[in-house]
């Protein structure tokens, strides 16, 4: 019998043992954190089963008045990719990140949309170039325990709320992922194209059944300025009290002026959102007696159901409008 060495078959046991180790590692899932939960559902989706996803903003949250937790900080620093809507939205993203000790990439998921302007007008600059974490103006960040209120600039950061931008999104997120971890860009790119046929399917299917809402039936009055981009991509009309910021309180004579101009506007409905204070349009709903339509998803799923996820989102608030705005009277 051949003589096999006390030192050689210890080298070949702690040879097996590194072995097993990386293969583990291999096999652990992406560590991506998301800023708030509609890019974590784009996330789960495209990445499947190799991707484990944080979303800083939870489901029905508020990513405008979003303050970050020590907790955050950890889950960036502990993260392997970080995605961020960009287009000024999260105004709290680059604290945190310099908070953290991230030095990853931090992929912007809007690049490459043509944006739109809070008054509804297309944007002339050019904003394929945010590669930076979020290319936004702060005002001096609040000290701890006071309350921060952030400028979204004249970019609409909603672009998710057109589905030709979902798919952009979805693009970027795919490559930002086949980047990170090219041992699965197969599996990143087939989710991805199945992912982009199903956004396409549904936006053909809403333009189709929201061009049955009567020309005279087309106006949409929410809380906050959510669905500007739904609004253009599907020929409708928006009205909102508040504005882009979901922390502004509207004037008392703003208050009487929208009062008036819905009036005038001979408006068939108003919507609540499932991640803002009901108080306003309740109000509105008071003062006008206009019909409550139902609740829109505007900047956050929701935990369960059928707004659960981005496709689902796109999918009852077409419903939605279309149960308020399109019925006989």
């Amino acid at each position: 019998m051949a003589h096999i060495s006390l030192r050689a078959v210890l080298l070949g046991a702690l040879g097996a043992s590194a072995l097993s180790a990386n293969i583990a590692h291999a096999q652990e899932p992406l560590q991506v954190v998301t800023s708030f939960s509609i890019l974590d559902d784009m996330v789960s989706t495209i990445g499947g089963d190799h991707v484990s996803v944080t979303s800083l903003v939870g489901p029905d949250g508020d990513a405008h008045a979003f303050s970050p937790k020590p907790a955050d900080a950890q889950s960036l620093a502990d993260a392997d990719l970080v995605v961020v809507n960009g287009l000024q939205f999260e105004g709290w993203i680059d604290r945190l990140v310099d908070a953290s000790g991230y030095e990853g990439e931090v992929v912007v998921a809007s690049n490459g949309i043509d944006t739109r302007s809070f008054e509804g007008h297309e944007d002339e600059g050019d904003h394929d170039d945010h590669d930076d974490h979020d290319d936004h103006d702060h005002q001096d960040h609040a000290t701890d325990g006071e309350e921060e209120h952030h400028h979204h600039g004249d970019v609409d950061p909603h672009a998710w709320q057109d589905l030709e931008n979902g798919e952009q999104y979805a693009r970027n997120i795919r490559d930002a992922l086949v980047k990170a971890d090219p041992a699965h860009a197969d599996a990143y790119r087939a989710n991805a194209e199945r992912y982009i046929d199903e956004m396409e399917a549904l936006d053909k299917e809403a333009k189709e059944r929201l061009s049955q809402i009567p020309a005279s039936d087309r106006l949409i009055i929410t809380s906050h300025d959510a669905f500007g981009y739904f609004a253009d991509a599907y020929d409708l009309e928006l009205l909102s009290p508040v504005g882009i910021n979901t922390l502004a309180e509207p004037s008392a004579s703003d208050m009487g002026s929208l009062i008036q101009q819905i009036e005038s506007s001979h408006a068939k409905a108003l919507f609540l959102e499932n991640m803002t204070n009901p108080a306003l349009i309740n109000q509105l709903h008071e003062e006008t007696d206009i019909a409550i339509g139902g609740t829109l998803y505007a900047d956050a799923l929701t935990a369960e159901g059928e707004g659960s996820t981005y496709l689902g989102m796109f999918q009852h608030n077409v419903d939605t409008l279309l149960d308020a705005l399109a019925a006989d009277d």
